[in-house]
Formats: C-alpha cells, structure tokens, sequence
C-alpha cells in the first residue's frame, strides 16, 4: 500500500503546481536521444493539465561543475515534450530568481513551463533552503515524480517538499509501489539478479536481500571479487580487493541462497575481438579476464528465474557493452520476460539489455531509478519522499 498522498488525493484544479521531474536524458546533437524518463512522466503532466492546473516542471541534467554550461541546458527536452504533447511549452533561462518567477506569472491555467537545470546552481545539491524557498515561491503545491532522484536530499527533490504540500506523481506511486511490494511481501519464490562492477555499491542491497529473498544470482564482475574470495586465482579479472573481506563474509552468511556463476566467458584482452574461451569456474590464467557468465550458467540461472514468482534484476552479467560479451545479460533478459513472474528491471544497462532485445512489453516493471530502486532493495528510506504529505 502507498501511505503518502499523490495528485488524486489534493485539489490541484487551477492552481500553480510545480512538478520535479526526472528529465536527466541523454541529448546527442542538440536531440533528446533516449526519451524514457520523458514518456513516464507523461501521465502525471497530462493529468494536471487536464485539471486545468498551471504546470511548472524541475529536473536536473548531467553533472554541470556548479554553473551554468550550455550543454546540460533542459532547452532541447522542453522542445522534445511540446512535441509529444503536440502543444507549445514555454521555457525558462533560469530555475528561480527574476527570470523563472516572471515566466511561472505569466503561465496560465492549462499552460506548461520547463525551468532550467537545478543543477546550474551550486545550491541545489547542498539542499540549501534559500533556493528550495525560491522554488516553492513560483507555485502553490509540490508533486514529486522524479523517482530517479528521490534518494538525494537536494533543494528540488525535498527542500521544496518543506514550504509546499508535497505530493507524489503517478510514477512515483508506481515506483514504490512495485519495489516495496518486492521487498515486503513478495510472490514465491523470490529471485533477485544482481550484476554489475562492484560488490560495494551493493553490500546493503546483498544483506538486505539475503534475509528477504530465496535466491541471489550474481553475475558481472563483482562475481570475479567473490571468486577471489573463495581463494581462485582470477588472471586479469576486474576484482576489488578492499571488498574480499566482505565478500568472504557474504558468502558465509549467504550459504545456498547466494549463486554464482557455474562457468565463465574469458578473453585475453578487454576487446570485443578479443581471443575467448568458456571454462568452468576455477582458477583463471594470467593473461585471461572474466568478462561474462558462461552458457551453462545461464541454463541454471534461467531455471531458477522460471519457477519465479518475482524477479528483481539489477546489473548486468557481463561486458555488455561488448557485444561479444553480451549473450550472459541478454540470455537472462530472455528468461525474465519469458517467465510468469512478476519481474522488475531496474539500473541502466539490465534496461538497455530488454530494450534492445524488444522485451519491454513481457517486463511487469521497468524502472526508472538506479540508485534509488537499489536503496530501496537495500531497505532504506528515500529522503524525497518521505518528505511528502501522508495519506
């Protein structure tokens, strides 16, 4: 159950509403080039205009060093959403002082205006409540939809959330909704997936899940760190060293709830055309480098996933990026959308891996949030909505 009000639950009929929204796309050429995050957002904006509220919308993009930089500009992002909404959206040079406050003015009723970057100030990510109050100024209530950033405490994520009534999006709701009903009372068994580079972003997540979940299969290269851990020599292997003590305590507690790889994709260099072998786990030669989980793994994993009543998949399997390397996270993006579970993908390159595979439709649920769906896995509490009105 979602305990924070959203949109339905407050009279937002002809007032100011600003929207945080999670805008932070890719842009090549000028040109939205992945408008993902974009489309989410859709139905809570369309909503709100179509309640004849005055919408004024928030996000960051990119990483701008504390000023502002023509590249991050939201510029071609309020041109990519006039055109999915086939209707004028008026932009503004500025976030907040004079020439934010005269655009949020003139907007009228049904009208949508798109802020600059918050980022072009340095006080957003200190969540300063100088520019947080600046924000509230230009509208009468707060909606937060921005998923994707609601595990930091910024000045337009929760700062803004203290001078307004706040609320969630419709993205936001469903979010948590899907991500809190995995953790919390999951349909069995219970699987989660979990790839990716390093075992240290997600040690919360692993301890979190080993007490939660009825498997953990682990592919990517923080299989190499646990592969060290249980003393094999792993060649060139990406491993992390400083994380071995925990990955040897991971594996103790975890006993047959934590999986790892049966066998293993090895190369001689980091190189799509690079030589490569299959071999099963074990000591790898020097000169070799794990880069993917290997054909027989991916039967036994895609086992596991079959029998699923949820799937939580986060990270790849391999280097996928590599498309030599890429048949271990395109074998389990497979397996998810082929199983009748309840699956939910979250973290950039899972996405990518259903996307390019065209298996969005089979997927239950896409998310929009790395960072903040791992804290949620993790068990935390995100900052950005917990600072919205309770139901």
């Amino acid at each position: 159950m979602f305990i924070k009000k959203t949109v339905r639950d407050i009279d937002v009929k002809d007032k100011k509403v600003l929207v945080r929204v999670d805008f932070n796309v890719p842009i090549k050429d000028g040109k939205v080039s992945d408008d993902t995050r974009i489309t989410a957002a859709l139905p809570t904006i369309k909503y709100l205009l179509d309640q004849h509220a005055a919408v004024i919308l928030c996000s960051h993009l990119g990483r701008p060093k504390g000023g502002p930089d023509p590249k991050y500009s939201m510029r071609p992002v309020a041109d990519h959403l006039a055109g999915l909404l086939e209707k004028p959206v008026f932009f503004a040079e500025d976030c907040v002082g004079p020439a934010a406050e005269t655009a949020a003015k003139l907007l009228k009723q049904g009208e949508i205006l798109v802020l600059e970057n918050t980022r072009f100030h340095p006080e957003e990510e200190k969540n300063d409540p100088g520019m947080a109050g600046r924000l509230a100024g230009l509208a009468e209530i707060y909606v937060n939809d921005a998923f994707g950033s609601a595990h930091r405490a910024h000045a337009s994520t929760e700062g803004v959330a203290r001078f307004l009534p706040g609320v969630a999006g419709f993205l936001m709701e469903k979010e948590i909704l899907y991500l809190g009903q995995a953790i919390a009372d999951p349909k069995r068994p219970f699987i989660a997936i979990l790839g990716g580079a390093k075992i240290s972003d997600k040690i919360g997540v692993i301890k979190n899940l080993l007490v939660k979940a009825d498997q953990i299969l682990i592919g990517g290269g923080m299989a190499n760190t646990f592969f060290k851990a249980q003393g094999y020599p792993v060649g060139d292997s990406l491993v992390e060293d400083d994380a071995l003590e925990t990955a040897r305590e991971l594996l103790q507690n975890g006993g047959s709830k934590l999986r790892l790889p049966v066998d293993v994709v090895i190369a001689d260099k980091f190189d799509n055309e690079a030589n490569q072998k299959i071999m099963p786990t074990g000591p790898i030669p020097d000169g070799w480098r794990i880069l993917d989980i290997g054909p027989e793994s991916i039967v036994v994993y895609a086992k596991s996933i079959e029998g699923a009543g949820t799937v939580v998949w986060n990270g790849p399997m391999g280097v996928f990026e590599l498309p030599n390397f890429a048949k271990g996270t395109f074998g389990l993006a497979k397996a998810v959308a082929d199983s009748k579970s309840t699956s939910i993908v979250g973290g950039g390159d899972s996405v990518a891996a259903i996307n390019q595979s065209g298996l969005q439709a089979k997927i239950t649920h896409i998310s929009t949030g790395g960072g903040a769906s791992l804290e949620m896995l993790e068990g935390l509490v995100l900052p950005g909505v917990d600072v919205l009105q309770d139901k």
